[in-house]
């Protein structure tokens, strides 16, 4: 498997990380990307065609076509996508990395329908790959050594041993701080412009914290538009915990949070669309605004 040579990769679907990951393999790696769009949105065809995928027009074609095949998509898609697609690779087929956001246990189940040797667990951590900081891949299973010949100065590859479930769980303890760490922001400031004190916090955060209220006012109101991805990505890590002994009440408030924000007229924008100009104060607003509907 190390020997194996990459000179085509499919990935599914090109969204907001997937076509960003395609580009830079496209444009840093000088690979041939392909997909299949039958059935995707506007938008993700949109995203492809920015990013230089080919539409093969059917997922057979695609993993007749690929070296390697990465998973990219909501992590609530994962299994069923990975069942599909389970039935499509043989011995000699692709090797399947699911790069998805889903708990080791997951993971775990989503391995088990396909051969050992062309399995790879991964997790992403950081934003689609554009730079200055390279969007990290975190790789295990037999055949990751294989996903080395996606790094670049854009993507870089973080093997984690042999283990299927390493790369699920690091991706999944990341997430776990840094998403959980948004969604109490926004619980936060909801709370305080319903209880009649936003002005007041905002006083004290401007005093005491400003960094924290910078961060805030640049990510927060982007929280909507992401948030059909992250509540499920919350019970994936709220399982995680579980198996660990870990109290699940973080996370699983923090899928309650992302599920109002997910209710909010917000959550139509994308980040093409986010309204950047908007202030936090009004995105706020209309957060509190969902809790009584």
């Amino acid at each position: 498997m190390q020997d194996m040579t990459v000179k085509t990769v499919g990935i599914l679907s090109p969204g907001d990380m997937g076509h960003g990951v395609g580009r830079a393999l496209r444009e840093c790696n000088g690979l041939r990307v392909v997909t299949d769009l039958s059935g995707r949105s506007e938008r993700t065809r949109g995203l492809a065609v920015v990013a230089g995928f080919e539409d093969l027009g059917s997922l057979d074609a695609v993993v007749e076509a690929s070296d390697i095949l990465l998973s990219i998509m909501p992590p609530a898609a994962a299994e069923g996508f990975a069942a599909e697609l389970a039935e499509r690779i043989g011995a000699e087929g692709p090797v399947f990395a699911d790069m998805n956001a889903v708990a080791p246990e997951t993971v775990r189940r989503i391995a088990a329908r396909f051969p050992a040797d062309r399995f790879v667990d991964g997790g992403i951590v950081g934003p689609s790959p554009k730079g200055p900081k390279p969007t990290r891949f975190y790789v295990s299973g037999a055949p990751a050594s294989v996903m080395e010949a996606l790094a670049s100065d854009r993507i870089a590859v973080r093997p984690l041993g042999s283990e299927i479930g390493r790369a699920s769980a690091q991706k999944m303890l990341y997430s776990a701080l840094n998403k959980g760490y948004w969604a109490l922001q926004a619980a936060v400031l909801t709370a305080a412009e319903r209880a009649g004190l936003s002005e007041e916090l905002r006083a004290e955060l401007a005093f005491s914290q400003p960094e924290v209220l910078a961060r805030m006012e640049d990510r927060i109101g982007l929280l909507p538009a992401d948030a059909h991805r992250f509540h499920p990505e919350m019970v994936e890590i709220a399982t995680f915990f579980e198996g660990l002994g870990m109290t699940t009440g973080f996370h699983r408030g923090a899928e309650d949070l992302f599920r109002l924000l997910a209710r909010t007229p917000l959550a139509e924008e994308t980040k093409e669309t986010w309204d950047r100009s908007r202030p936090l104060r009004e995105s706020v607003r209309i957060f509190a605004d969902a809790v009584e509907q």
